[in-house]
């Protein structure tokens, strides 16, 4: 489905296309058991807890990743 399939969409204005896409959003959230997981994802995390579990005091503070955000900008 295209935006230019539904030409009433294609005429709302930015903001109105924002708050369509979040209110679309809403609905898809709504219903988190409908919303599939990729098996990449989900290995990903089980990679990163089995890490977590062997390491756990490698894990930064909120302040620390936020400096090393900050450091980066």
């Amino acid at each position: 489905m295209h935006v230019s399939d539904i030409p009433e969409i294609a005429r709302l204005s930015i903001p109105e296309k924002i708050l369509l896409v979040e209110e679309l959003w809403d609905t898809i959230a709504s219903d988190e058991e409908e919303i599939p997981i990729p098996q990449s994802h989900i290995e990903e995390l089980e990679r990163r807890f089995k890490r977590h579990v062997m390491n756990p005091g490698n894990l930064l503070s909120l302040d620390e990743l936020q400096s090393r955000i900050a450091k980066r900008k």
